[in-house]
């Protein structure tokens, strides 16, 4: 097949949880649309080659490695489905600014739109616009329940409710009664979620977890942690992110509770899984970013040129899977492709 497309046209991504003062742009050469005639199906284009424009709005920090394995997934899909993709993120974590940029996509009238949910009550309206306007949405990432009552194609995600209470039985199982939960966003709808599932959890096994915010950006962060550990009363820890797992780990050893509480996490980056490898963390729970990244934008290329979208008005899961000294290794290894 002849390809018409030289890739990805516009990539922007910059920090939503922290103004990093940095914008990556990359250019290439502009692309040309093709028109349907007048006999293509609704929602079909002309042939398998014809150009499809995606947006990808998010609220991913341009410094996450969470945030550049979706990406990463984005842009392979890009390329394999020779979609233009323009992916955009506020500088500084707001929806309001989501919000602005969601509105500048469904102008532009693209033939998908790909929405991150972490605050699915102030999103609503915009995402909802998008839907009446007729442009195929699907969100990803957090506010799955919410987002399937708004008219989208798909949401691509973890059931957060459900990847906490498992994490949290997991713990329950190692011996863990008195939990912390530690939110470096309290607010946001998918974590919040995650630390209720592990608060249910804990009452299945007799126990109990209280939530600790924090700032994971902020140095004083492991203190904190181990201030909250100093009673002794806190037996185990599940961190929401990778950042908040390896300082809950470090925050273990300054309170000298080392072999006294156990760790649980979220998200992979080569030092939780080496953490693991060690024995200073439990486990971490792979909601797999990749396809956060790469199913919504090969759904969407595929719906516009054929008509076809899988699983339409459902969650379609990526995750909870876990981590584990048995399996680290292996993830270990794909973490530096950006694929885990």
């Amino acid at each position: 097949m002849r390809r018409r497309l030289a890739g990805v046209v516009l990539v922007l991504l910059a920090s939503a949880l922290v103004a990093c003062g940095q914008t990556e742009t990359v250019r290439e050469s502009p692309v040309v649309v093709a028109s349907a005639p007048p006999d293509t199906p609704p929602g079909a284009r002309t042939a398998p080659d014809a150009a499809v424009r995606i947006t990808v709005v998010t609220h991913g920090e341009a410094s996450s490695k969470f945030w550049a394995v979706v990406r990463n997934g984005v842009e392979a899909a890009a390329r394999e489905q020779d979609a233009v993709v323009s992916y955009r993120a506020p500088e500084v974590y707001s929806v309001e600014r989501m919000t602005t940029m969601i509105r500048q996509a469904v102008q532009g009238k693209p033939d998908g739109l790909v929405v991150s949910l972490p605050d699915p009550a102030a999103l609503v309206p915009a995402v909802r616009r998008a839907v009446r306007a007729g442009v195929p949405v699907i969100t990803i990432n957090s506010g799955a329940d919410e987002a399937l009552r708004l008219g989208v194609q798909a949401h691509v995600g973890q059931p957060e409710l459900r990847a906490g209470r498992l994490a949290g039985r997991r713990l329950a199982r190692l011996g863990v009664r008195r939990a912390l939960c530690i939110n470096q966003q309290v607010g946001n709808t998918g974590l919040d979620a995650r630390c209720r599932g592990l608060s249910e959890a804990m009452r299945e096994a007799g126990g109990r977890s209280l939530v600790l915010g924090v700032d994971d950006q902020d140095p004083s962060t492991p203190g904190r942690i181990a201030n909250a550990l100093s009673s002794g009363t806190v037996d185990g820890i599940l961190a929401m992110n990778s950042n908040t797992a390896l300082q809950s780990a470090d925050a273990i050893r300054a309170a000298g509770r080392e072999g006294d509480v156990t760790v649980g996490a979220f998200d992979l980056v080569p030092e939780v899984l080496e953490a693991i490898l060690s024995g200073r963390i439990e486990f971490t729970v792979d909601q797999q970013p990749f396809l956060q990244g790469y199913w919504p934008v090969a759904m969407l290329a595929q719906r516009a040129r054929y008509g076809l979208m899988p699983s339409q008005r459902q969650l379609v899961p990526t995750g909870p899977n876990f981590v584990t000294k048995e399996n680290a290794a292996q993830a270990l290894e794909l973490t530096s492709a950006s694929i885990r």
